[in-house]
């Protein structure tokens, strides 16, 4: 069976939503050849492919390549733009769309929630209904609009998804220093600043013992944990070093990242390899990127995989996870 845990679907009114609140910082703009792209202070942030929008395209393009479920989310900035009645309606409009699209395909598609960030109080009730609405886990973006998910505001939200046992995704948006990506004009948000984002993220939830804390979330670092597991003697070395690195753990960071998950999204074969090196090969999960990957090419790194390890990263590992 192959789960594909990183799909992403977007409701036509969460677009509009964006399109008349996300000023001054978000706007939906044309970029060319029949496209268009949400810019993010005046540059490329994210494309809006068609099939983002397509609920049962994307059930034509998993029989081509062979997909037997997709796990569905909301692309970034999810809903960090508009103020607190905006931002919770257009978390509970998402939320809503995608529970009735796993309501449309049962056998083939689930779903994981969205949450207004910035309203910690507001997340704590769409949390818990989106989890009785159907939800298997929340996606939460690297920041929250340049504020850590380590400040101490959220720790009632954290608090909560601790005593669910919730899922959690851990996934880019825009990055501190995306200023100083976009002078060239070459996509460098998109191309190095969501890595970026994502391992800034996970570091500092290390550093700052956010995993002892909350032990009972599991978290999935999308695009094979960005830099982190790539860089993990040098964090090693910090906590040995630095004092202020280990004043939060007892324990150096390359303990904790085999607590994690990791998807394979826009992975080679070396990569995964690597990422699976250090997290294990049962913390590795498939994941595409549709529509912005096809689902065919996100299969191919895989093909030289031991039989045994490919069935876990392309579907059991996830099956175990979100309870499939």
């Amino acid at each position: 069976m192959i789960i594909d845990t990183h799909t992403h679907l977007a409701s036509p009114e969460w677009l509009d939503l964006l399109s008349s609140h996300g000023l001054p910082r978000f706007e939906i703009k044309p970029l060319g050849e029949g496209k268009q792209a949400i810019f993010a202070n005046g540059h490329v942030f994210g494309l809006l492919h068609p099939n983002l929008f397509e609920r049962d395209k994307r059930i034509e393009d998993m029989d081509e390549a062979g997909v037997d479920m997709s796990v569905l989310s909301l692309t970034a900035p999810g809903v960090l733009f508009g103020g607190e009645d905006i931002s919770v309606h257009a978390a509970k409009i998402s939320n809503d769309y995608l529970a009735e699209a796993q309501d449309s395909h049962p056998d083939r598609l689930r779903w994981i929630a969205t949450l207004p960030m910035q309203y910690p109080d507001a997340s704590i009730t769409e949390l818990n209904r989106a989890m009785a609405n159907g939800a298997v886990g929340v996606l939460i973006c690297a920041n929250v609009d340049g504020i850590p998910l380590t400040d101490p505001s959220f720790a009632p939200l954290w608090a909560e998804m601790n005593r669910l046992k919730t899922v959690v995704t851990i996934h880019p948006t825009l990055p501190a220093g995306a200023a100083g990506m976009t002078m060239e004009d070459y996509h460098l948000t998109a191309m190095v600043g969501f890595t970026f984002d994502t391992s800034l993220a996970v570091v500092r939830m290390i550093y700052d013992g956010f995993f002892d804390r909350y032990p009972d979330i599991k978290f999935v670092i999308t695009h094979s944990g960005g830099t982190v597991p790539y860089v993990t003697n040098r964090l090693d070395n910090g906590y040995r070093i630095l004092p202020k690195c280990s004043e939060n753990i007892s324990q150096p960071p390359s303990a904790f990242l085999n607590r994690l998950y990791y998807d394979d999204a826009m992975a080679r074969n070396d990569a995964a390899t690597l990422c699976m090196g250090v997290c294990g090969a049962d913390h590795y999960i498939h994941g595409s990127d549709y529509p912005f990957i096809p689902y065919a090419n996100s299969l191919q790194w895989a093909t030289d995989l031991d039989p045994g390890v490919r069935d876990a990263v392309m579907g059991n590992n996830a099956k175990a996870l979100y309870g499939i």
